[in-house]
């Protein structure tokens, strides 16, 4: 039986017609408010009785923030900072890809350094570094098992407190970064590997142009991290008198016994340094991850095409 011309057009015109626009009507959360207006004036609360107390000594920290010696010992944290970073991603790379090999020797001895400076404290490290001239008073240069010299210094001499801390932060990094950057090669699939190898390219090569472009979405995030802990890890060079921030700092209020005021006045550089850290940061995370950011807004649009457009 055919339908009626009235029930014939009433379809039409409704399957035509657009649909209702939906009347989102959003939830309220009142206790969201509660809770953000409790928390708010407790920090305040805590902000205004740090700030206000006597023993803070506001006009020391003043003084301090910009004296001569404190920006020595800046200086010097940023060396080690950057400089131990270089030596522990530049040797990371080198010892991920040794714990990768085939060779057996290399993937041991790799295993080995890893295991022994990611096993042991950096403070425990720090200090070896630092006392080296009690374990090995010269360093000689000559043919073994003879006593022909061409070469030897006073191992404190060679390495003196900078150095030592940037031995033992440098080396300590390399093992953690080393990791970070093995988990970032074993990330990128396998068939890029052969695809390069295929196309007559060397494994270096590969590992340069293919793998370690595409790894460096997953070793940045945390190499960033790593970046920001070796920052404020250069504090522990105090314990050698490395003359960075820290230690400059330490043997101020020794004299003086201002410990609050000079405490406070670190904590603001390294507050300061480590929130200029997080922008390149965020911007290496932008940039090595764009691929998979462009990907995700592409499959997002397509759902939203999907459901506006019903057969689309």
């Amino acid at each position: 039986m055919a339908p009626s011309p009235q029930l014939a057009a009433s379809t039409a015109a409704t399957d035509s017609a657009p649909p209702a626009p939906i009347a989102a009507v959003p939830l309220r959360h009142p206790w969201r408010w509660v809770s953000g207006a409790v928390v708010g004036l407790a920090g305040a609360g805590l902000i205004l009785s740090f700030a206000q107390n006597p023993n803070l000594d506001w006009p020391t920290v003043g003084e301090y923030l910009f004296a001569p010696l404190t920006l020595q010992g800046l200086a010097t944290t940023l060396f080690l900072t950057v400089a131990a970073m270089a030596i522990g991603l530049a040797g990371g790379v080198v010892v991920a890809i040794m714990r990768l090999s085939p060779n057996p020797v290399l993937r041991v001895s790799s295993g080995l350094f890893v295991w022994v400076f990611r096993g042991t404290p950096v403070l425990l490290q720090l200090i070896f570094w630092g006392f080296i001239g009690a374990f090995l008073p010269r360093v000689v240069v000559g043919i073994p098992f003879t006593s022909v010299e061409f070469w030897s210094v006073s191992t404190s001499d060679l390495i003196p407190a900078t150095v030592a801390a940037l031995l033992a932060l440098g080396l300590n990094e390399m093992a953690y970064a080393s990791e970070i950057v093995r988990a970032g090669i074993q990330s990128v699939d396998h068939g890029q590997t052969e695809a390069a190898h295929s196309l007559g390219m060397t494994p270096a090569r590969t590992m340069r142009r293919i793998v370690l472009p595409q790894a460096m979405r997953v070793i940045v995030p945390p190499m960033g991290n790593e970046v920001i802990t070796m920052l404020k890890t250069t504090a522990l060079v105090s314990v050698i008198a490395g003359r960075d921030l820290m230690s400059n700092l330490q043997m101020a209020y020794a004299q003086n016994f201002k410990i609050i005021p000079l405490l406070v006045v670190a904590a603001i550089w390294y507050l300061a340094l480590t929130s200029i850290l997080a922008v390149p940061q965020a911007w290496l995370e932008r940039r090595y991850g764009r691929g998979v950011a462009g990907a995700r807004e592409s499959g997002v649009s397509r759902m939203l095409q999907l459901w506006k457009g019903g057969k689309k």
